[in-house]
């Protein structure tokens, strides 16, 4: 370049950097990258009785108490609730796990149902499955 005033002004854009640095307490670490419950896998099993039983595979990087998987919901295609299964602990060491849950009860219309998983802190919004019933 021939070192006039244009030059100098790219440089001088060039040179202006703005660096910001995050600090977050290593303590609250789990609960920036744990992100949302998972669902990997499901399966449905009809019962004489006619009822459900629900096998649910979920992923989440649990850390602990503060930030679990906590629940799964088996839902309609239009959203509305059948079953919930309820998950008591964290499973911080047993990635992915697999729950049950027996005797749900589904209308004979509905053929295809959606399951999805819940944490303690995000609610839901991870990945659902949908999941064609057996006849």
């Amino acid at each position: 370049m021939d070192g006039g005033a244009g030059e100098e002004k790219h440089e001088e854009a060039l040179c202006r950097c703005d660096y910001r640095l995050v600090v977050v307490p290593w303590h609250e670490r789990g609960a920036l990258w744990a992100g949302e419950a998972d669902v990997l896998n499901a399966e449905a099993q009809r019962s004489a009785d006619g009822a459900f039983r629900f096998s649910v595979t979920l992923r989440h990087d649990d850390t602990g108490w503060d930030h679990y998987a906590d629940r799964w919901e088996v839902l309609a295609p239009d959203g509305t609730l059948l079953a919930q299964r309820v998950l008591l602990h964290p499973h911080v060491g047993e990635q992915p796990f697999t729950r049950s849950l027996s005797g749900v009860e589904i209308p004979p219309a509905i053929t295809e149902v959606i399951i999805r998983g819940g944490d303690s802190q995000h609610g839901f919004g991870g990945a659902e499955l949908r999941l064609a019933l057996p006849q």
